[in-house]
């Protein structure tokens, strides 16, 4: 009986600023995520935590974090949540009187690449739909996707740990390269000793990602000692423009830079090795099932994938200071970033 009061009392707000707290670990930004005041996410989570009879978050100097009930709560939150909008969605799409909403996760290093052909796609069978990008850093986009405020993420497979609920489906692997402006006198010269690095800018992934991991591996194979200078950047925009007006080494995805190496703007370095490849994918949670338009978009997205694989394989990478560039059909015009 006390349960089945409990489940009444609770209430869609109360999930909302569970989750954003969940998700921001934060009060504050969690209220400025929802529009309202701090004072009244504050008295909602308070709310909530009567209401279930157990306390939801540890509150302290580095802001809200999940106790381990309110880990366990987080999934049902998340699903009741991501349920109630799929329902709206569909009654409105019915009706004809609102059009559907899909809420999807992508890393910035592969936006670029992958969202123009897959928004083209479900522009097709879906005329009528709000897709909401959000593009962060691939932890970021887990525990947005855990917190259920995206129903989707295109990243990279994680720490076990951090994989927990959530499900992986390999779309293709991602090779790291290492770029420069037209002209630089790197793509310029007869060869690349481990030396060359020192008399240039280096911008590589931020430390603790996946993609950064990758850089390393590649600074090692290729005997470059520890650097002692260099920038830790994520944002494409940042890296693409200290590459063409800082005269910059970028180490950076391929899928980022394809449009500047179609179009001869940056040029691939010929490393004396092979680079590393990291598998890019479909990330999902465990415990809920993708709404009609997100089913489209999953569609739409293996289908991009399986061309973007065969173009590499058909289009091998070619050797020299200005070539291994896979052509690819011209875009429009420049990605805005």
């Amino acid at each position: 009986m006390q349960r089945s009061l409990a489940d009444s009392r609770v209430k869609f707000r109360h999930l909302q600023c569970f989750l954003a707290v969940a998700q921001f670990g934060s009060v504050q930004r969690a209220a400025d995520s929802l529009s309202i005041t701090q004072p009244a996410v504050s008295k909602t989570i308070a709310e909530l935590e009567a209401i279930l009879g157990v306390k939801l978050f540890e509150r302290g100097r580095h802001g809200a974090v999940p106790t381990r009930e309110g880990q366990l709560f987080m999934p049902h939150a998340s699903a009741c949540v991501s349920a109630l909008r799929q329902g709206v969605d569909l009654l409105a799409r019915a009706e004809g009187a609102a059009a559907a909403t899909l809420e999807v996760g992508v890393l910035p290093t592969v936006a670029a690449a992958l969202m123009p052909p897959v928004l083209e796609r479900i522009a097709v069978l879906w005329p009528r739909v709000i897709v909401r990008l959000a593009t962060g850093a691939n932890p970021e986009l887990l525990e947005r996707l855990k917190a259920g405020t995206i129903e989707l993420a295109i990243g990279r497979l994680a720490d076990p740990e951090r994989m927990v609920g959530l499900s992986f489906e390999q779309l293709f692997s991602e090779p790291l390269i290492a770029v420069v402006r037209a002209g630089h006198p790197l793509a310029l010269g007869p060869g690349l000793p481990a030396s060359a690095l020192e008399d240039y800018p280096v911008v590589l992934p931020p430390f603790g990602t996946l993609i950064r991991q990758s850089a390393e591996s590649l600074l090692s194979a290729w005997g470059v000692p520890p650097l002692s200078a260099f920038v830790e950047v994520l944002s494409v925009s940042t890296g693409r423009a200290l590459t063409l007006e800082n005269g910059a080494v970028w180490f950076v995805p391929q899928s980022a830079v394809e449009y500047e190496l179609a179009h001869g703007l940056l040029v691939r370095l010929p490393l004396p090795f092979a680079g590393t490849d990291e598998p890019v994918g479909l990330i999902r949670r465990s415990d809920t099932q993708p709404s009609p338009v997100g089913r489209a978009f999953i569609d739409a997205m293996r289908e991009v994938a399986r061309r973007r694989m065969a173009a590499m394989a058909d289009k091998p990478v070619e050797k020299g200071p200005r070539k291994g560039v896979r052509k690819r059909m011209p875009a429009k015009k420049p990605p805005n970033y």
